[in-house]
């Protein structure tokens, strides 16, 4: 692991520099089965739970936050009980695969919230162009195409990522560039594994 870091990636605000690590490990595994379960049965959860409960008065809103402390305890039960046999699939050469690839890491943690959080609509519920469908349902009984909903919603959702790809340059890459609504939840990452937490001491 190195621990050099450039002058320029260090932020100059200091609730930063305290919570977010600046060092890296690149031989920890992040594409793994453990991942790709966990994040996609996280994602089709939340965003289930949360349309479900859209209709009501009081809507009750899941976030990431419960999928982001839920899945260590199932990580890390995964990595206990998953075969560590490696095997190669066809068509990807030399490359071995293995469902339970070592022990499970902050790297899988992180990407599985990332999954959930796309799936709670970033934390905010229901999608807004669900909102449209229903409307035009509801409200007006006019009939909508299910591909048609499909589009909106997906294009709506998809369009934050899109401006995100765009101003990357401007809103994600410079150190000075900081969000104060998720250094709560790296500082969660950062404390999680510790075993005292889970024992709740």
């Amino acid at each position: 692991m190195d621990d050099y870091v450039d002058e320029e990636d260090l932020c100059p605000v200091e609730e930063v520099r305290l919570t977010v690590a600046n060092t890296d490990d690149p031989s920890l595994p992040i594409w793994t089965f453990r991942m790709w379960f966990l994040g996609l049965l996280s994602c089709a959860l939340l965003s289930f739970l949360d349309q479900f409960f859209n209709y009501r008065t009081e809507p009750l809103i899941i976030t990431q936050i419960t999928v982001q402390v839920a899945t260590l305890p199932i990580g890390r039960f995964m990595a206990s009980v998953l075969p560590q046999t490696k095997f190669r699939i066809p068509g990807f050469g030399s490359r071995t695969f293995s469902f339970n690839p070592g022990p499970f890491n902050m790297k899988e943690h992180v990407l599985i919230s990332i999954f959930a959080n796309a799936g709670s609509a970033f934390g905010s519920g229901s999608p807004y162009a669900v909102g449209i469908v229903t409307i035009i349902k509801a409200f007006y009984r006019r009939k909508i195409s299910f591909l048609a909903s499909w589009l909106l919603i997906t294009t709506t959702q998809v369009l934050g990522y899109g401006w995100a790809g765009l101003l990357r340059k401007y809103v994600v890459e410079p150190a000075h560039m900081w969000w104060p609504g998720t250094l709560v939840q790296v500082s969660l990452f950062r404390y999680l594994p510790h075993p005292l937490f889970i024992i709740g001491f």
